[in-house]
């Protein structure tokens, strides 16, 4: 079966800069080649494609971004952004089904008795328990016979028999993606599987489905400390921004969502004009533009939906959150900064590499190397997005002896030592190295250009800033890293979590 991966907000990253020529910065003669292997356009409906041709091998990939992720949700359909993820595998009127109709009228079915169910239990003390427990075995009963007009995993089985590999889809708080390859003689098939997808999707097995998510949730969140210090450090970080909510959604509402909220969700956020599709490998791209139009032009246009317009306000003290747990201790420091498209960002892409990633950063030489006091410690900006102004993280998991306290002070001396002094050009240049060889190891494959090719075009507007990104990596200076640790990295813009270890009771 497929493996769902989960993005619950993660305490890893890599830079966001890219550079597809190994050894030099990239320059204006560079992206000019590039564009000459990149075909644009646009179907009416507003479906963008971006078609890079790699004919190295007979394979391609193909990603679907979809601008819709955790923070486009409200509160009562948290989790649905992850959810709808799940179910855009069930098929379609034509894949996964026997009898479309006659399994349509059972869903209608097992939607009027969920509702039953859940307006009775809103009752609390008045509820009529026998009924509930009559409508709960009635619904089971539907659920039951609804089995009878489904092909399990019909989706995945089509793309597998036909030589797929990294057949997946994530929800991030910033959007939704779907990824495969398949061999370069496949890419009708994709065409037609894709468009119908997103053209006729069926959301069947929606309440079987919402079990298994609150089974990730128990296993992601509530049974893991960090899990549930994350959640809580964002909720405690942020006040009015939906990044203040996890992607997993709240269990109360992954409890009480409905189908029919699933639909709205799809019709609001799924039009074409809020998708982007590149395709990258050994493609002829008028071929592509072909069968796209005949695939994919059949989806209806639709307005494009708003951007989220709620503003975190400015933070007015220190925040602390203390999860008190028999766990080891964690340490997580965040800071409020800008978005992607902030001029600062790449300033902090700069102050990743040199304080948190890797062995030789800041923060790990001296907790982990000098001071022996965490066995781990660490940094990262876009916590848990970068599409909105996010968190710059540090983070810290002490060592057997050591406290919290030892790794909360390390981890500050590290941040006055940037605002205090310039980083040592060795320092500098090694970080602007590090940011063209970490994205050519991620973008030596189809997938990998593919999916930068993608969030490029959505989060920044223009695909081609992938290569502009690196550019402003190399622009800039010791004193820009100063001016910004002074001015994001206060104490008044900090929020701090901890897992603080108590004994366990015998």
């Amino acid at each position: 079966m497929r493996k769902t991966k989960i993005a619950i907000p993660a305490l890893v990253s890599l830079l966001l800069a890219v550079s597809l020529f190994p050894g030099r910065p990239l320059q204006a003669q560079d992206l000019a080649e590039f564009e000459k292997r990149v075909t644009e356009f646009q179907l009416d409906n507003g479906l963008k494609f971006i078609v890079l041709e790699r004919p190295q091998a007979p394979v391609v990939s193909f990603h679907i971004y979809a601008n819709v992720g955790a923070s486009d949700e409200v509160r009562g359909i948290t989790g649905l952004a992850h959810l709808f993820e799940h179910m855009a595998f069930k098929g379609t009127k034509t894949v996964g089904a026997k009898d479309c109709k006659a399994e349509a009228k059972v869903m209608a079915e097992i939607d009027e008795l969920f509702l039953e169910i859940k307006a009775e239990r809103r009752k609390a003390q008045n509820a009529d328990n026998a009924r509930i427990e009559r409508l709960t075995e009635e619904f089971k009963a539907a659920q039951e016979k609804a089995q009878q007009f489904i092909v399990h995993d019909e989706y995945e089985e089509v793309f597998a028999r036909h030589g797929s590999a990294g057949f997946n889809a994530y929800t991030s708080q910033d959007a939704t993606q779907y990824i495969v390859s398949l061999p370069s003689n496949k890419i009708e098939l994709w065409m037609l599987m894709e468009s119908d997808r997103f053209a006729n999707p069926v959301l069947r097995e929606f309440y079987k489905e919402k079990d298994v998510v609150m089974e990730e949730r128990r296993l992601s969140i509530e049974s893991q400390p960090t899990g549930r210090l994350v959640e809580e450090f964002m909720a405690v970080a942020y006040k009015a921004h939906p990044y203040g909510d996890s992607i997993i959604g709240h269990m109360s509402d992954i409890e009480t969502l409905t189908r029919p909220e699933a639909e709205r969700f799809f019709r609001k956020y799924y039009g074409p004009g809020n998708l982007a599709i590149a395709i990258v490998g050994d493609v002829d791209p008028q071929q592509v533009k072909k069968l796209a139009k005949k695939y994919f032009a059949r989806i209806p246009g639709g307005p494009t939906p708003e951007p989220v317009e709620t503003v975190e306000p400015p933070q007015l003290g220190p925040r602390t959150v203390v999860l008190n747990d028999p766990a080891q201790p964690f340490v997580l420091v965040g800071y409020h900064k800008p978005g992607i498209l902030h001029d600062d960002n790449a300033v902090f892409d700069a102050i990743t590499d040199i304080v948190g990633i890797g062995r030789t950063s800041r923060l790990y030489k001296d907790l982990v190397k000098d001071k022996k006091i965490a066995v781990y410690a660490s940094g990262f900006q876009g916590m848990p997005g970068d599409k909105y102004p996010n968190l710059f993280l540090f983070y810290a998991v002490p060592a057997r002896g050591h406290t919290n306290d030892e790794s909360l002070s390390a981890i500050y001396e590290q941040i006055e030592r940037l605002k205090a002094e310039p980083v040592s050009p060795a320092e500098l240049e090694k970080a602007k190295t590090r940011a063209r060889a970490s994205l050519i190891r991620q973008l030596d494959s189809n997938s990998g250009l593919a999916a930068q090719l993608t969030y490029y075009e959505v989060v920044t507007g223009d695909w081609r800033n992938l290569f502009h990104q690196l550019d402003k990596i190399e622009k800039v200076a010791a004193d820009d890293i100063q001016r910004v640790a002074k001015q994001y990295f206060t104490e008044n813009n900090r929020t701090v979590g901890l897992i603080e270890t108590t004994q366990t009771t015998k």
